[in-house]
């Protein structure tokens, strides 16, 4: 077999180096040209930016929010926008503040970076509001982020967050978002339903649960273990006991139940149920998951609280963990939100002289624990930019 000479191979070398270098010069230059754009005076359309690779596409998003000043938390972004010239801070930046053009020219860009992204991403589920996910398209994700890619398809029509204070700020930072109140769950496509439970059901497979809210629809005959409630938060075991009577159609007295219930797509209200119907497996099946509950409840204040417990844990549900060791002794909360939480348990009873000095060692040793996770923990917030 013959070998180009010498001179030759340098020669191809030095073509290909030229090409390359032309070609990283000229993907910058089609980016750099959009810095002069005027996004909010003249549209784009999706042949524009078809050839931009993915970061380019997230650069140049950054680009319509950083000519008013947004300050991103990405990184990327937020280096590009600190290098233009042009750009100036502007931390009371508001979404209120970009135009509809704006606002067509970013969907128009989100869509192109939802199309090329190799997993599904928080902030591509208005990509496929018409179109069917599959367990492989989503890939694995942190526990923040299956959170918003499961409510952002009820976002898109609207829904409000207010018993969940970090995904309405979350949502109210998205351009798009219209809160709605008169949002209804059977706004939601088949699609969309079909898509609800695509994520629901690869979430549960990442964090191997045998069961999660929702799924009761296979138990009206079936009795739950034990073992099967292995790895729900708190928060998760109260909606799931509370999804068998919602099942029946139980009108709830706490509003941050209602409104969880409402937003279920095959809740229908029945005023004429009465708690004490319940019976069979639905029976047993609620006082498993009490039985779970309580022995979680007493270990928070006999029991040190181990590493293995929170591993993985949602920062939100540690808080709120955190917080009912204060709860248990009748703390009265500033927070609205977290005061009407905590009010729609039976067990709280508000004491006003309240103070840590009712905490025992352990629960005291199971406080700071907790505290130190929240601040190691990084913030769902944080981490999404959507």
């Amino acid at each position: 077999m013959s070998h180009p000479p010498f001179g030759f191979s340098r020669l191809l070398t030095t073509a290909l180096v030229v090409i390359f270098s032309f070609a990283a010069v000229n993907a910058q230059d089609s980016l750099e040209k959009w810095n002069e754009f005027d996004f909010g005076a003249r549209s784009i359309k999706a042949a524009d930016v078809a050839d931009l690779e993915l970061h380019k596409l997230k650069l140049l998003r950054g680009i319509i929010f950083g000519r008013h000043g947004r300050v991103f938390k990405d990184v990327a972004i937020k280096k590009y926008l600190t290098e233009r010239s042009w750009y100036k801070p502007n931390s009371e930046f508001q979404n209120s503040q970009l135009n509809d053009t704006e606002r067509r020219n970013l969907d128009l860009i989100r869509d192109a970076e939802a199309s090329k992204h190799d997993k599904v991403e928080p902030g591509d589920m208005r990509h496929y509001r018409n179109k069917q996910l599959t367990k492989k398209q989503l890939g694995t994700h942190s526990r923040a982020e299956w959170t918003v890619l499961h409510a952002e398809i009820e976002a898109i029509h609207g829904k409000r967050f207010d018993d969940q204070p970090w995904l309405k700020q979350y949502f109210e930072e998205r351009y798009w978002y219209q809160p709605n109140d008169g949002y209804d769950a059977k706004q939601l496509s088949a699609i969309e339903r079909k898509n609800m439970q695509t994520i629901a059901s690869a979430q549960k497979t990442q964090r191997k649960l045998a069961l999660a809210p929702g799924d009761l629809e296979l138990f009206e005959n079936r009795l739950i273990t034990t073992n099967m409630l292995k790895g729900l938060s708190l928060h998760e075991l109260r909606l799931l006991r509370n999804e068998v009577y919602a099942r029946h159609g139980r009108a709830f007295r706490a509003p941050w139940l209602q409104q969880y219930f409402w937003s279920q797509p095959w809740y229908e209200q029945n005023d004429e149920f009465l708690d004490e119907q319940l019976s069979g497996s639905d029976k047993l099946n609620v006082e498993t998951i009490v039985k779970f509950e309580d022995r979680i409840h007493e270990e928070l204040g006999t029991k040190a609280i181990t590493r293995a417990l929170l591993e993985g844990l949602f920062v939100e549900d540690a808080s709120k963990m955190r917080q009912e060791i204060y709860a248990r002794h009748g703390k009265v909360f500033k927070e609205p939100w977290l005061q009407k939480y905590f009010a729609s348990f039976d067990w709280y009873k508000p004491d006003p002289e309240f103070t840590e000095n009712a905490f025992s060692e352990i629960e005291k040793k199971n406080v700071a624990t907790l505290l130190a996770y929240e601040k190691k923990a990084v913030s769902s917030l944080s981490v999404i930019e959507g």
